[in-house]
């Protein structure tokens, strides 16, 4: 399972490094998968699919690949109110491995 394409975010950038770096550096320091979470045990489901949604359009936007499939499989649960606690498992285990993926990319440019 692919968490970082790298070479396809880059692409995205125009292969302008430096924003890449600094785009995946924002991603990481900025969110937080508990506000979904949070969201959902208050069954605020707009709230829940609005951060799902940003969690997915920036996956998909800097191409971490594993996480947009998750966030994608989540926003559907989440649109049906019918979320299921592995799914909520899931996209923890997603997004630490995605952030360990960044971790591991930004390390070569730093």
């Amino acid at each position: 399972m692919e968490y970082v394409n790298e070479t396809e975010g880059l692409g995205r950038v125009l292969n302008n490094t430096k924003l890449y770096i600094r785009l995946l550096t924002k991603f990481k320091d900025a969110n937080n998968l508990n506000d979904i979470f949070e969201a959902l045990q208050a069954e605020d489901y707009v709230k829940a699919q609005s951060a799902i949604h940003t969690i997915k359009g920036i996956a998909a936007n800097l191409s971490l690949t594993a996480l947009y499939e998750q966030s994608k499989s989540l926003e559907i649960e989440i649109k049906a109110h019918a979320v299921q606690e592995d799914s909520l498992e899931k996209i923890k285990v997603c997004f630490a491995e995605t952030i360990g993926a960044i971790n591991k990319v930004l390390s070569r440019y730093v």
